[in-house]
C-alpha cells in the first residue's frame, strides 16, 4: 500500500513510539489521526504534523468509536491502524511482605495492552472491510506492538509479558481471519528503546541497559521503530509475522 494520501490511525500517538510513528506516517504523506488518552499531548503532536487529535481510551468501546468517527470526518475512512498504546508495570507474584500480588494490577495491564488492542482492531477492521479494494485486493493494514518481553520476560513481568505474548499469539490468527477482507496484520516486538519512560531512569541505568544490547550497543531510536512500522504498510507481502526489533538483545532474568 502506498502510504501517501491514506488516512491512518495511531493509538498512543501522543508520545514515545506512537509519536514517532505518527510523525513518520505524516512525513510519508499520510493523513494522521493521533489517538491518545492525553488529549493535550495529542493536540500538540497533531498540530505539528497537520493531523487531527482524538481523545481515545482503547479499553472503552464508545471512546474508540467516537475517535474513529472524528478521524473519518476529518480525513475520510482509514486504511492504516497502528496499535501502539499500552502500559507497563512489574510486580512479583509474592511480594516482600509475603502477600500475593493484587489481581487488579494484573488485570489492568491485560485489559489495556491485549484487550484494548483487540477492541480498537475489531472496530477498525469492521469499517475497513467495507472499503473498496486497492491493488492486490488490499483494503487495510493493522500493526500490533508487542515486546521482547513476550519471549524473554523478566522477574515481575508476568502481566506485561502475558499481555504482549497475547498479541504475538493473536497475530497469525488475526491475519488469517482478516485475509478474506484484504486486511494484513503484523506485529513488532521492540527491545529497549529511548522513550520518555526510559529517559526517566537515571543515566547510569540507561547506559547499563544499552550496554546489554549486542549491536548497536545503544537504546533503540523511536524513529527506527516508526520506519519498520511504515515499511510493513508499504510491503504488501508482509502478513501474519512478528518481527523483533532489538539489536539481538535477549533479556536476562532480572
Amino acid at each position: 500500500m502506498n502510504i501517501s494520501g491514506q488516512a491512518a490511525l495511531v493509538t498512543g500517538g501522543a508520545s514515545g513510539l506512537g509519536e514517532a510513528t505518527a510523525r513518520e506516517l505524516a512525513k510519508l504523506g499520510a493523513k494522521v489521526a493521533v489517538l491518545d488518552v492525553n488529549l493535550e499531548l495529542a493536540q500538540k503532536v497533531a498540530a505539528q504534523i497537520n493531523g487531527v487529535a482524538c481523545k481515545c481510551d482503547i479499553t472503552n468501546t464508545d471512546s474508540i468509536a467516537a475517535a474513529l468517527e472524528q478521524a473519518a470526518a476529518a480525513h475520510g475512512p482509514a486504511r492504516i491502524l497502528m496499535n501502539i498504546a499500552g502500559i507497563g508495570g512489574a510486580k512479583r507474584v509474592v511480594g516482600k511482605d509475603g502477600n500475593a500480588a493484587p489481581l487488579e494490577d494484573f488485570a489492568k495491564v491485560i485489559n489495556v495492552n491485549l484487550i484494548g488492542t483487540y477492541n480498537a482492531t475489531r472496530l477498525f477492521a469492521a469499517a475497513c472491510a467495507k472499503l473498496d479494494p486497492l491493488e492486490d485486493g488490499e483494503r487495510g493494514a493493522i500493526l500490533f506492538t508487542a515486546s521482547v518481553a513476550a519471549f524473554d520476560g523478566q522477574v515481575g513481568q508476568q502481566a506485561y509479558s502475558a499481555s504482549k505474548g497475547g498479541l504475538v499469539g493473536m497475530t497469525l490468527p488475526m491475519a488469517r481471519d482478516l485475509a478474506q477482507h484484504g486486511i494484513r496484520v503484523c506485529t513488532i516486538a521492540p527491545g529497549l528503546f529511548s522513550t520518555p519512560l526510559m529517559r526517566q531512569l537515571p543515566e547510569p541505568v540507561q547506559q547499563s541497559l544499552a550496554a546489554s544490547i549486542p549491536f548497536p550497543s545503544r537504546l533503540g531510536k523511536p524513529e527506527e521503530f516508526a520506519q519498520l512500522a511504515c515499511h510493513f504498510v508499504t510491503n504488501t507481502h508482509l502478513n501474519g509475522e512478528v518481527i523483533r526489533l532489538d539489536g539481538a538483545l535477549r533479556m536476562a532474568p532480572r
